[in-house]
């Protein structure tokens, strides 16, 4: 029988994720064989390097995807919100993941400390423009900083007091165990302090297109619910022509019958743009959202002026 070859990122939280998928499709397939075949991505390799000079975060998935197009590997599991909003030719999202927490997470190092009352000047590590301007919109008087590394290697600089906190994913802290307490605490931020990237707290499952085999095996675990959100938020995405190294957000949601869908967009400038769309039309809301912060004069869009992002 053939052996299913897998592949993943050689972080802790990468090879979290893929073992998480595949428990369920071992269940799913117990006469199934699944190998994984890890990987040190461009990304993994060039730790200080800001990832909006390096590429951004498709750096992550480019290699793994070349791997796919070879047929060295079957299939791989990566965090949505690091994909491109076009794969690469050949290559298709065969599932999606039940959703973990979409939230964004301040992570101290003091108990009694909180986005509210950090005290002025404080540095909070993060790599995400998105995630800065977002909070410097509650809080501008803290001191924001670019920050690499894995979850655990970020939470050790808060302990060690080189940064007062960092702003993490929820979902990649509960995959990884991270519940806080003792010597790490955690703030999880609402929605309406900041919204979460495209495809947050989503897993994809990357195959080749013309692989039935997999894509047959793949569609008994597929979260039809979920994959239509993250879709939603991928064609927002899209119709900027950028990618998760912008300050975009986008979270679709599930509402009676329909679907909502909230966005932010930043200008420039650094002012965030929100927008909030609804209705049964799943092919039209991107677009809505889209015109509607057009309408609303938001300018300095990625595809034309990104050159000019702080």
């Amino acid at each position: 029988m053939r052996t299913i070859r897998v592949g993943s990122r050689k972080s802790l939280l990468a090879i979290r994720q893929t073992n998480l998928v595949l428990d369920q499709l071992r269940q799913l397939h117990p006469d199934r064989i699944f190998e994984v075949v890890p990987y040190t991505t461009k990304g993994d390799q060039l730790q200080d390097v800001p990832l909006s000079v390096i590429g951004g975060k498709g750096i992550f998935v480019t290699d793994i995807e070349t791997a796919i197009q070879q047929g060295k590997i079957d299939m791989a599991v990566h965090s949505m919100k690091d994909l491109p909003a076009i794969l690469a030719p050949g290559c298709t999202i065969g599932a999606v993941s039940p959703r973990e927490d979409v939230r964004d997470c301040l992570v101290f190092s003091n108990p009694n400390w909180s986005l509210a009352n950090l005290p002025s000047g404080s540095i909070v590590g993060t790599s995400s423009l998105r995630r800065t301007l977002q909070l410097q919109r509650q809080r501008p008087d803290l001191v924001y900083r670019s920050i690499r590394g894995n979850i655990d290697s970020r939470i050790e600089k808060v302990k060690e007091g080189q940064y007062q906190a960092v702003v993490l994913a929820m979902a990649g802290l509960k995959r990884l165990g991270w519940q806080g307490g003792r010597d790490i605490f955690l703030e999880p931020l609402s929605l309406d302090i900041c919204l979460p990237a495209v495809a947050q707290a989503a897993l994809a499952i990357e195959c080749r297109q013309e692989d039935t085999e997999i894509l047959d095996l793949l569609a008994t675990f597929n979260d039809k619910q979920v994959a239509q959100c993250v879709a939603i938020e991928r064609q927002f995405l899209s119709l900027l022509q950028a990618d998760c190294t912008f300050p975009i957000s986008a979270l679709a949601q599930t509402k009676g019958d329909g679907y909502v869908l909230q966005t932010m967009l930043a200008s420039p400038k650094g002012e965030c743009h929100y927008a909030q769309v609804e209705g049964k039309q799943v092919n039209t809301l991107a677009s809505e959202a889209f015109t509607k912060l057009k309408e609303a004069g938001v300018r300095g869009l990625p595809n034309v002026e990104n050159s000019n992002y702080p």
